[in-house]
């Protein structure tokens, strides 16, 4: 196997359980579990006291039904003219947030005879997903149509809960209550309310109300390094590892240029070693020095362009490192996902979601 991605399933159960012990929680697995297995993961999730399944496609949670996953699960990235048959024949919960919308599933509802279970999201601020300017439509045809469905939640989502010290999560908190308290007076009853990621669920107690939407925790991994302390810091396990084999490894000379446009200059005499991975396997191509491979215990640093199938590390001029060997990509002793995305200007969350399904995920 020339490279694979190793998931530590019993830290994704460990950081569940750390949070699942003062809240109810609902695992975001889209994205195939942020890269890491949407059905390993989601199994993961539920043994760590997770309760609730979270997916932004309606694929997604039909995945998750086909491979027998029973536990609730809402997705709520489904524009008009989605499979919404399929949707509630599963028992898939769904998120509205227009009229039109609120029809559509109503009307599916009353021909399979099935109550549609909704969740209502609201935009409290960060204009993305959410109704907005047609709030009050909205409610109107919950009102009129409220033996048509089961208004299971109600929920919201955070712009800059990431930023400890910043006033718009509470400002957006304070919309939430008030849009909350306004669905209650015109006689709509949510059973769940929620409205914290991973970031307002570490910062933000507050808003963790009846369930909190766990996702880039869940995976170990901090939803801001800079501003709210590594892994280590927050209390989490990383569960992603990758390993690549080295193709090939020799000796060049100082002032060898390596790789396209010959950007990747050796500062002095040493020993590169060709790894088979590349930006077809997700590794962002923009990547620099501050990321490379762990080997032999040390860190061998990225020297010159992420080709599409491969890159060069610098192992150093004393390195024992052979062809055929393994090297760590991300690792807990070598670099991480933070080093990567520092190396490529991103952030965490896709680094670890681009790792393309050409590498086999192992499962440990």
């Amino acid at each position: 196997m020339r490279a694979y991605v190793e998931v530590d399933l019993a830290a994704i159960q460990e950081n569940v359980r750390t949070f699942a012990q003062s809240s109810e929680v609902l695992a975001v697995v889209k994205a195939d579990a942020y890269g890491h297995g949407l059905v390993p993961v989601a199994k993961a999730a539920l043994a760590g006291g997770a309760s609730w399944l979270g997916v932004a496609l309606l694929e997604e949670a039909l995945a998750l039904r086909a491979a027998g996953v029973s536990a609730p699960v809402i997705a709520w990235l489904t524009p008009s003219g989605e499979d919404f048959v399929s949707a509630l024949q599963s028992q898939i919960d769904l998120s509205v947030s227009s009229p039109e919308l609120l029809s559509e599933i109503i009307a599916i509802g009353k021909i399979l005879g099935i109550k549609p279970r909704i969740h209502l999201e609201v935009d409290t601020g960060m204009h993305r997903g959410g109704v907005l300017n047609q709030w009050s439509d909205l409610i109107t045809a919950l009102v009129d149509h409220k033996d048509e469905y089961h208004l299971v939640g109600f929920w919201t989502h955070f712009a800059r809960a990431d930023e400890p010290h910043e006033s718009y999560t509470e400002l957006q908190l304070a919309e939430f209550d008030a849009k909350l308290a306004l669905a209650h007076a015109a006689g709509l009853a949510p059973e769940i309310i929620h409205c914290a990621n991973s970031a307002a669920a570490i910062n933000y107690p507050s808003a963790h109300r009846q369930m909190i939407r766990l996702g880039i925790a869940m995976y170990g991994l901090s939803p801001d390094r800079l501003t709210m302390g590594s892994s280590a810091d927050l209390g989490l396990k990383p569960a992603m590892s990758i390993y690549a084999k080295l193709q090939l490894v020799k000796d060049v000379r100082a002032g060898d240029a390596i790789g396209y446009g010959g950007v990747g200059i050796a500062t002095n005499d040493t020993r590169i070693g060709i790894v088979v991975m590349g930006y077809a396997d997700g590794l962002p191509r923009s990547s620099d020095s501050r990321a490379g491979v762990y080997v032999n215990g040390k860190r061998a640093p990225l020297i010159g362009r992420i080709s599409m199938d491969q890159c060069v590390v610098d192992l150093g001029a004393d390195s024992s490192a052979q062809a055929g060997d393994y090297v760590a990509l991300i690792s807990p002793d070598g670099y991480s996902a933070d080093d990567w995305a520092s190396a490529a200007n991103t952030i965490n969350y896709e680094i670890v979601t681009r790792i393309a399904t050409r590498v086999p995920r192992k499962y440990c």
